[in-house]
C-alpha cells in the first residue's frame, strides 16, 4: 500500500544506538510539543504533564534514575537529542476537570451558562475511581494516547524514537518531586536520529502480523 501515513508506520522503529551529535530542531521540537498538547483523551481531561530532558544538567538527573534497573536505556539518555517524560496524574479530581471546562469557555466551546452543566462528563471519571479517589488505570491509559500520537508525529518529522517503559517510576518520582508535584511517570520516549553505523534494528525489516489475525470486520 502506498500511503504517507502507512509509508510513516512502516519507516519508524524503535531506534536502539542514537547519534550524540545530533539534535531535534526548535521548529520540529515545536511542532511535536504542540501534536502532544492537541492529543486526545476521554472527556477531554487531559490528565497528563509531559517534562521534557534536554538540558545536560537534566539528563545528568535523568541518568541517575537509572541507578536500580533497566541500565540497557540509560545509554538513551544522553546520546538522544531530548527524552520525554509522560506522566499521568493518579488522582483526577473534579477541580482537575473544572480547569478543562474553564478553558472550554474561555475557547468558546461552552457558554459560560452551561458550566455546571459540562461537569455532567465526569460521570465518566467516578466510574473509574476507586474509594481512595484512585483513578490512575484511566488516566495512564490516557496518556498512552499522547504517546502513540507523539510517535506518529515525530516520524513524519523524520525523527527517530525509542518508547521506554523501561524507566524505574520510583526514582523519576524523587528526582523529579518538584516537576510531576504528584505525578507518575511509567513511560518515556527518547528522540533523536539514530546512529547509522551500529543501530542493528534500523537494517532490519519491519515485522507485523498479518491484517487476518488482528483485524475482524464484522
Amino acid at each position: 500500500m502506498t500511503h504517507p501515513i502507512i509509508n510513516d508506520l512502516n519507516t519508524r522503529y524503535t531506534t536502539k544506538k542514537y547519534d550524540a551529535t545530533k539534535r531535534v530542531a526548535a521548529d520540529d521540537l515545536a511542532v511535536l510539543y504542540e501534536a502532544m498538547r492537541l492529543s486526545p483523551s476521554s472527556i477531554n481531561s487531559q490528565p497528563w504533564k509531559f517534562i521534557v530532558i534536554e538540558s545536560d544538567h537534566a539528563k545528568q538527573r535523568m541518568h541517575d534514575t537509572f541507578e536500580n534497573k533497566f541500565q540497557f536505556n540509560q545509554p538513551h539518555v544522553k546520546t538522544a537529542s531530548h527524552i520525554i517524560l509522560f506522566a499521568h496524574n493518579p488522582k483526577y479530581s473534579r477541580e482537575d476537570y473544572a480547569r478543562v471546562i474553564d478553558a472550554d469557555i474561555k475557547n468558546g466551546r461552552t457558554p459560560a451558562e452551561n458550566r455546571e452543566q459540562a461537569f455532567g462528563a465526569y460521570a465518566f471519571v467516578d466510574l473509574n475511581t476507586d474509594e481512595n479517589g484512585n483513578n490512575e488505570a484511566w488516566t495512564k491509559a490516557q496518556t498512552y494516547i499522547a504517546l502513540g500520537n507523539t510517535m506518529h508525529t515525530a516520524a513524519r518529522l523524520g525523527i527517530d524514537s525509542t518508547p521506554m517503559e523501561g524507566v524505574d517510576p520510583h526514582l523519576i518520582s524523587q528526582i523529579f518531586a518538584d516537576e510531576l508535584d504528584g505525578y507518575i511517570c511509567d513511560v518515556a520516549l527518547a528522540i533523536g536520529y539514530h546512529e547509522t553505523a551500529t543501530d542493528y534494528n534500523a537494517k532490519l525489516p519491519k515485522s507485523r502480523l498479518g491484517q487476518e489475525h488482528v483485524i475482524s470486520i464484522l
